[in-house]
């Protein structure tokens, strides 16, 4: 197999893994957490684990130079602590289906970005693809009837922003350092930044209070293993070889596979728009990948 079927399948796998948060995130708000302690539980763990594998592959990774900083300051607070705030605030002012459709609208970031930044082209293809997954994601979310203030707009905006800005600043970082550094960095920025806004005490005594504390952790675990440190070294792994635009359409699997854990895990309806958005996502795929040896 090529490296780029390989890098594409990674970052599918990524989705797929993404689309699992759902579950975990229901999980752990009944066991009385808020969205963003729940953030900064997943970000937290998942720090300790890459910087667990990063001694285990290789020490000499955790060697950063001083001017890379701001590099992953900006991936650890400027795209995953951001985008992560800015989405579960958008989920409190507006429908989850519309926090839903501002969020993947990241494609259309990235793909701008990596214009300015990578002077990659665009073509027919990829904008058709682009168009195609967007409207998938519209109908999976469903369509919202209810009205949307120019804040929320702006807050919605600023989830796809700094979801999409992961790729772009990824791809930057991984010119210079291995798969391995990069996500462990971002995510030791990112958990640091967590600590300061999610109430960290009461966060705490959340866990003190448990009456299965084992299990707790267990699961809190298992909630960073399968939604970040799974997914986000699988996505890294592909931007290797998968340009960041094309990345970030693959990436709109995800909210076709939570909805088909919705029906399957919590008996949630499928509707006839959700099943013409799923099969809309899966086309946006085949699309991209027609004809691969062209750009």
């Amino acid at each position: 197999m090529s490296k780029q079927k390989t890098g594409t399948l990674l970052i599918i796998l990524a989705g797929c893994f993404w689309g699992s948060m759902g579950i975990f995130v229901r999980k752990l708000s009944a066991e009385g957490f808020d969205s963003i302690q729940i953030v900064s539980i997943r970000v937290t763990l998942a720090a300790l684990v890459f910087a667990l594998i990063s001694v285990i592959k290789d020490r000499s990774g955790f060697k950063i130079s001083l001017r890379d900083i701001p590099l992953f300051l900006g991936l650890g607070f400027g795209s995953i602590l951001f985008f992560t705030v800015c989405y579960f605030t958008a989920i409190n002012m507006m429908s989850l289906s519309t926090a839903a459709i501002l969020l993947y609208t990241s494609p259309i970031w990235i793909m701008l970005m990596s214009v300015v930044f990578f002077h990659e082209k665009l073509n027919g293809r990829k904008l058709t693809a682009l168009a195609v997954a967007f409207l998938g994601c519209v109908l999976v979310s469903g369509i919202s009837g209810g009205g949307v203030t120019m804040t929320g707009l702006l807050v919605g905006l600023g989830s796809g922003i700094g979801y999409g800005l992961y790729s772009i600043l990824g791809t930057i970082a991984l010119k210079r350092y291995s798969s391995y550094t990069v996500t462990a960095y971002t995510f030791l920025f990112a958990a640091a930044g967590s600590l300061v806004i999610c109430r960290p005490a009461d966060m705490f005594a959340g866990f003190a209070g448990s009456d299965h504390l084992p299990g707790l952790v267990f699961f809190c675990l298992l909630t960073a293993l399968v939604t970040a440190v799974v997914p986000f070294l699988s996505y890294t792994l592909g931007l290797e070889s998968v340009e960041a635009s094309k990345a970030g359409i693959l990436a709109t699997i995800e909210p076709m596979v939570a909805t088909l854990f919705g029906v399957l895990v919590f008996k949630e309806p499928l509707t006839v728009f959700s099943g013409l958005g799923v099969l809309m996502i899966l086309s946006s795929v085949i699309i991209l990948n027609m004809n691969p040896g062209n750009p």
